[in-house]
């Protein structure tokens, strides 16, 4: 019996390869090439499934060259790349990578938060640079994490794990903004506070971002974000590139309108807005929030388990559109 065919459009683990090939003929990119749209078009065209992360654009341009297409299976938890209406209305199926990264992503986010307040980064280049003579009593004296108020943008799970480090370890009190409130136990567990979004820019020293992208959620912080914030305030972005306006960002941070950030995503990755390559009061990492082998084999085995369940039984693991389940 014929296989399946599928477009592995990333280098991926070998382990995650060979797995897939026990059940599909499988076209992989272990080179790691970055394809324009239409290579990618052109290798989907024969497919019946696609192992993606947010590099690769499907939407309805792309659907209408692919016409033997049904599943989409993204390693990521985030699916910004995905037009699912696009999708659903091809009667292809999305799938996306939740909960396996949830607290590796909530540790690098507690991370990220940490090495902003204390500078670590302005720090070690200072050291690197030989500049380093003597102890000095305001030596790149930073911001407090403890005791501090932890304002987060985005309640989900990653949210919620945040909160969690930051209320029972740190002593931190937490306010959270979110498009819906949490429930009363969550919060308790949480013990963190609902709060609109104005007051929170205002009360907190660590803003922490970790909002899904969209188009209503597209620069959710700006310029009059910004300037509600308190100039000793940080602000940390695990989120996705364009939840941040970072050229506004990085005018705030060269004026000191506010102490530091922490940014792990940039608008138009990986490039990064020149600017902020040239002030000093921000740490910034290559979208490594989720980075440990653990973690990316789960997420890589999570895709690929989607890919099998729906294309070998109908049954996927996580769908994302599930109209296209009780429609094929």
């Amino acid at each position: 019996m014929t296989k399946p065919k599928i477009l592995v459009a990333r280098a991926v683990f070998p382990e995650t390869l060979a797995l897939l090939s026990e059940h599909f003929e499988v076209e992989s990119n272990q080179d790691d090439v970055l394809w324009s749209k239409a290579e990618l078009a052109r290798r989907l065209a024969d497919k019946q499934g696609a192992f993606t992360t947010g590099s690769e654009r499907i939407d309805a341009e792309l659907l209408a060259a692919c016409p033997q297409l049904k599943i989409c299976a993204n390693m990521a938890v985030g699916y910004n790349n995905f037009d699912v209406d696009a999708m659903t209305a091809r009667g292809v199926l999305a799938t996306n990578a939740p909960d396996v990264l949830t607290e590796t992503t909530a540790d690098f986010g507690f991370a990220l938060l940490m090495a902003t307040a204390r500078r670590m980064t302005e720090s070690e280049h200072y050291l690197r640079r030989g500049e380093w003579t003597q102890w000095r009593y305001d030596l790149f004296a930073g911001t407090e994490v403890h005791g501090s108020t932890l304002g987060i943008i985005g309640m989900g799970r990653i949210g919620q794990g945040i909160a969690r480090r930051g209320a029972l370890g740190f002593g931190m009190k937490v306010i959270y903004h979110n498009r819906s409130r949490l429930s009363p136990d969550l919060e308790a567990q949480c013990q963190a506070q609902y709060v609109g979004k104005e007051e929170l820019l205002r009360r907190a020293d660590h803003v922490l971002l970790v909002v899904p992208y969209s188009a209503a959620s597209h620069h959710t912080i700006g310029a009059p974000e910004l300037a509600l914030m308190k100039p000793t305030a940080t602000l940390i972005n695990i989120a996705r590139g364009g939840i941040v306006d970072d050229a506004a960002l990085a005018q705030a941070l060269r004026e000191r309108r506010i102490a530091a950030a922490g940014l792990d995503v940039f608008e138009g990755e990986p490039s990064v807005h020149p600017d902020l390559l040239t002030v000093p009061n921000v740490v910034l990492t290559p979208h490594i929030a989720s980075a440990t082998l653990s973690t990316r084999r789960a997420m890589a085995q999570l895709a690929a388990d989607n890919l099998i369940g729906y294309l070998t039984q109908g049954q996927p693991v996580t769908p994302l559109n599930p109209a296209v389940l009780a429609s094929a």
